[in-house]
């Protein structure tokens, strides 16, 4: 089993930036790839960011050159910083983590954080 523990959300005025972090714990997996969805009210859960163990990203169009995901493998820790913060970016904010045990890949999700922009 692999828990993640996330930190970093809050509120915050428009325009500015905010920096969330996730680590992964646990025992005997790999991680294969880490990253954050978010899910705003009334609205599906979107990609927002992911990056491999190699360091190959993904980002949701919406947030592309705004937001910077970064993971340091050692830690099992990935870091999203988010720069130019907009209100459409209010969401509740998850880590995502594909890891590699016992002979299968598995997805994990944390609690979520909440982040809230406001205008």
């Amino acid at each position: 089993q692999v828990q993640l523990v996330e930190s970093g959300g809050g509120l915050v005025q428009s325009g500015r930036s905010l920096r969330l972090s996730c680590v992964a714990s646990g025992s005997s997996f790999s991680v294969i790839r880490m990253g954050w969805y978010r899910q705003a009210p009334g609205k599906e859960r979107e990609l927002v960011a992911t990056i491999t163990s190699n360091g190959i990203t993904n980002y949701g169009s919406s947030v592309k050159g705004r937001f910077t995901i970064s993971r340091d493998n050692a830690r099992k820790t990935v870091y999203l910083q988010m720069n130019k913060l907009k209100a459409e970016d209010t969401a509740v904010y998850s880590c995502y983590c594909n890891v590699f045990s016992s002979l299968t890949f598995r997805d994990f999700w944390g609690q979520g954080t909440q982040v809230t922009v406001s205008s």
